[in-house]
Formats: C-alpha cells, structure tokens, sequence
C-alpha cells in the first residue's frame, strides 16, 4: 500500500511542477510511514512540510495543494490534512486483499525489491586461519550472511568476500608451531613454546606432515633452539623466543619453511570452508592478504600514493601515516625502519583494492574489538580520495553461551574456546542462525541452549518454523479427507475475510517488502526476525481462534488462501535469514 500512496504522491507533485509554477527541479524524496492511531487513517506523508521551506509556503497550504493534485483512485476512500501539515490516507479495505494474490503470485519474489545499479561488497567473519571457528565467528558469519542476502533480496548486487590473513608474523607462528609438533612427532624432545598454538589439531597436522613428507624436515631440536632467547615464564621474553624459533625455522628449512607453513595455513583454512559451508553461509570471493604484495605490490603502490597526497612522513627510518590529522590519537607506522609493512598497511592497500574493483559501496563486518580501528580506516580512504562515507563497518559483540541462568562452557579438542562446530551440533543450525541474530549486533547477546532446542513457544524459531509447517498440516489434513484446496475460489472470495484478526494478519502481510527494504538498508536482520515472530504470533492466534477446514468450502478456501500466503511470506523471511522453513514438525 506505501507504494499505491507514493506513486499518488509523484503523480501529484509532477502535476503540480507543470500547473502550479513549482520549480522543475523539485524532487523530495516521499516518504510513507503507517499511522499507530487507526482514526488518523492508514497511511500518512510528511512532504508538505519537507516542502514548506523551497517553498516558503504554508505547510497545510502546500499539503491542500498535495490533495488537490491527487489522481482518483479504488484503493483510496479518504484522504485528509492533520496537524502542521500531515496527509493521512484511509485505504479501502479490498487494497489488503491484493496482497494475497500478490504473494500467491509472485511466490518466493514476493517483497523483493526492484534490481539497483549498484554494486555492494560484504566482507565478513575473515577470521586468522590459525584455528577452528569459534562462537565468536558464528555470529559473525551469521550477521554478515544475513545481510548479504537481505541486501541482494533489496535489489542489490552483492559480492560476499572472506579475507585471508595469509600473511604476517601470527601465521609465521602457526607455521612455526606446525614445525615444532612435526619435529616431536620425529621423535625430538624439545620444550613447545608458550607462544606458540597450543591446540591438539596442530599436534594433528605436525603428524599429517611426517606422513607426507617423511623426515625430510627433520632438524635435532639442539640446532633449532641455537641461540634462541630464553621463553618465558622460565627468566626469557616470550615474544622474542617465539620470533627467534620463527627465524630458526625459516634458516633451517630454506624454500621447505613453505611447507610447513602452507600444512597449517591450508589445514585450517580448509576447515574454515567446510565449517561455513556447513552453516549455510558461502562466499564469491576469498581474498589472500599475501597477493597484495606478489606482483604488483598493491601496498607500495597504496603507501606511494598516500605519501604523493601529503600523509606521509619519514622518521628514523620508518614511514608514518598522519592519522592525527584526522583525530586518531597518534600517528600509525606504515613501513617499519627495517622496510617491513605492517597490518595497517595491508589493510589500506586491501581498501583500496576493493573499491578499485567497482563497488559502489563496502560494508566490513567487524568485531568489537575494532571499533578503535574505523576512523583510522575512514581516515586513509579519504587521505586516497575515496568518499570514507562509502565505507559502513558493523560492528558484532560478544556471545555468552548459558544454560539456563547458568552460563556454561563446552568441551572443545583445545580447551581454550567453544567451536563454532560444537555449538552446532549441540542446538543444530537453524537455532544457531536465527539466536546469533535475535538481537542488534553491537549489543552482547545470551545464548540459551536449553532455549534454542526447546519445542515451545518461548522458542522463537521453533514458534516460526511450527507456523509454517501447521499450514501445511491444514492442507494434508484436507487432502487426506478426500478434498482439496481450490485456490481461485479463495482468492474470489476474499471478502469473507471479516475478523478482525484476519484484518491484521492481512495489513501484517503488506508490510513484509517494508520490513524487508528496511532491514537491508539498516543492516539489521534482527528487524526482520522480529516481524516473522510477531507474524507466526498473529497466524498461531488466528489458528487457534477460528476453523480452516469447515463446511463452508468458501470460507475455508478464502481462509486457505490467506493461510498459504502467511506461510509463504515466512518461508521468504526465513530464507534470507538461513534458517529451513519444515513441512513437517
């Protein structure tokens, strides 16, 4: 119904630009919004007063204008001017009995927005491939993968990118790691470093190593810890010992350190792939951190431009972005003196990748612990000449799982967080992505287990799913009585639809495209959860209150009819939230 109300509105407004001496070049954006107070009417715009001002007009004079212009039209029965200058629309009532056919019709299109000449990318979880997932990313994944679709859905086209942190000193560690269990699993006694991987999965790969490549490998531990710096807590400095033992490593092994990093890098990172795949969220794009400095090297080019546009500055050797000038707290080190690039380096060659690649916009999903990290981000882009406001992060916050009123922890293989994978096994996926969801991302979230595998109504997604798969209970209930649904004789008699609780679940139905739209240019998912909980609510009601099945072939058809259609629109919904929508329960 909005857009019934705002093509009005335009047709008005271009009358208006061509009889009423209104400036051609007068274009507002229309904006609808439903009115909370029935009385007030259905649907009411601000335009007037948005016009007020180019104008210099009245409001409610403007508004009367507005109303004067208004093309005829079956679907409006009343329209007024409130307040300082509102027009309220009263819709007739069979403009809600479109939306069934609309649904019926355009099936799982239904609320899809029209395609826009733009280009968004969705850079999410991109986790260090130096360990399994853990719950952390899982909500992540499930955030980024939600608003990845619901942005395609909103007629976007979206490229959903993963970015490998294949380079740098943490995967030197994991290599390094990877080394020390192999050389064990050689039969070297040597003491593990305290800063290096502890899990049982890179005592796995340093095994998997010797099966493929032998002791070809092989090193006495009394030549790798040569001249190695004490660790800690035994006296020594644990991050030089750990960068020592990398050094060692990369001595020692020559052109073969590559194996033993890779062994690692593609264990892991092969893990990764499966675990996202499994919880339903795939990526066009894995982007390697490593590519931005093989031929050509995209962050000497970055620091080369950066330093052409004034925001670079020598100092003892090292190059410094001048992040000051745009409030960061100290200025950020690019180039080390001894010629190395730091993270924050990659990370403003990787933005200038992206955009450079044709998105119109980017979207980088983020965790909590970043959010010092966007200005400075914001800062090189616009030091580059990109419009920063052309860069959106999202920040995801914490999860804490509990059972019950007890906050718990899992057993994992490493013992030092709960995987990703456990969590589903224990609650299944559709739990897992409809709970990481529940709630706006930048707020830290409770995840009840107990919750997210109970069959009640107190558990959101059980509550959804049930309402889609008790329509289809109605439908093989009627089968199975030797009838069938006519579907055309529903949608001709529609107006039999007279409870009030059939009027709102008809209104709660044309809302879906708005939810939908909104959700996507907010980025909020949990905007859409909400409206499926309170849909499947009003259909529960609706069900227990009333008989779908009667002896009135009429009634039930039209009641049919408006039932296939709420299941329809909770199949969408929870499509693009990557949760399954049952036949049965």
């Amino acid at each position: 119904m909005k857009d019934i109300v705002a093509a009005l509105i335009d047709q008005a407004l271009t009358t208006l630009r061509s009889t009423a001496d209104w400036p051609a070049d007068l274009q507002p954006a229309i904006q609808i919004e439903r009115c909370k107070d029935k009385s007030h009417g259905d649907l009411a715009c601000n335009v007037a007063m948005m016009l007020a001002k180019p104008l210099r007009s009245n409001p409610r004079a403007i508004a009367q204008q507005i109303v004067d212009a208004l093309p005829a039209s079956d679907d409006v029965v009343k329209v007024e001017i409130a307040g300082p200058g509102f027009i309220n629309f009263f819709m007739d009532e069979a403009a809600n009995f479109k939306v069934i056919r609309d649904i019926l019709s355009q099936g799982e299109h239904y609320g899809r927005g029209a395609p826009k000449k733009s280009r968004v990318q969705v850079e999410f979880v991109s986790a260090n491939p130096t360990g399994p997932l853990h719950v952390g990313h899982g909500r992540g994944a499930a955030y980024g993968a939600s608003v990845a679709d619901m942005l395609e859905a909103a007629g976007y086209t979206v490229e959903r990118e993963y970015y490998v942190n294949d380079a740098g000193r943490q995967m030197d560690i994991l290599g390094t790691s990877v080394w020390l269990r192999y050389l064990e699993s050689c039969g070297e006694t040597l003491t593990f470093p305290s800063n290096g991987y502890q899990g049982d999965y890179i005592a796995d790969y340093g095994r998997e190593l010797l099966a493929e490549h032998g002791e070809r490998l092989r090193h006495s531990a009394t030549d790798v810890f040569d001249g190695v710096c004490d660790d800690a807590p035994a006296g020594g400095d644990k991050e030089k010992h750990i960068d020592d033992l990398i050094n060692r490593a990369k001595t020692l092994l020559g052109d073969d350190y590559q194996i033993a990093f890779d062994k690692g890098l593609n264990a892991i990172l092969g893990d990764i792939r499966e675990d996202l795949a499994e919880f339903g969220v795939h990526y066009q794009q894995w982007f390697s951190e490593r590519s931005l400095t093989t031929d050509p090297d995209q962050v000497s080019r970055a620091i080369a431009r950066l330093q052409d546009n004034g925001f670079i500055e020598e100092r003892d050797g090292a190059l410094w972005f001048l992040s000051t000038r745009f409030g960061d707290d100290k200025d950020r080190v690019v180039r080390r003196d001894n010629g190395q690039t730091t993270y924050f380096a990659s990370d403003i060659a990787y933005h200038l990748n992206k955009f450079e690649r044709g998105f119109d916009r980017v979207i980088n999903i983020w965790g909590a612990d970043h959010h010092g990290y966007i200005a400075r981000v914001k800062a090189a882009l616009q030091s580059l000449e990109i419009d920063p406001e052309r860069l959106v992060v999202r920040l995801v916050q914490f999860v804490s799982l509990f059972r019950g009123n007890e906050q718990v922890q899992m057993s994992t293989r490493s013992g030092s967080f709960v995987t990703l994978r456990e969590l589903r096994d224990d609650v299944g996926n559709d739990a897992a992505r409809f709970f990481y969801i529940m709630r706006k991302a930048d707020q830290a979230t409770d995840f009840d287990l107990e919750l997210a595998k109970s069959e009640s109504k107190d558990n959101p997604v059980y509550y959804i799913q049930y309402a889609h798969a008790r329509v289809s209970s109605i439908l093989r209930k009627l089968t199975e009585a030797g009838d069938q649904w006519q579907a055309e004789n529903g949608l001709a008699n529609l107006s039999r639809l007279d409870q009030d609780v059939e009027r709102e679940l008809l209104v709660k139905l044309t809302r879906y495209p708005e939810v939908l739209a909104s959700s996507a240019e907010q980025f909020e998912p949990h905007t859409l959860a909400h409206y499926l909980r309170e849909l499947a609510g009003d259909f529960h009601s609706y069900y227990n209150a009333h008989k779908m099945l009667g002896e009135d072939a009429t009634l039930r058809d039209a009641r049919l009819a408006l039932s296939v259609a709420v299941q329809q629109v909770l199949r969408n919904g929870l499509q693009l939230l990557g949760v399954s929508a049952p036949e049965e329960m």
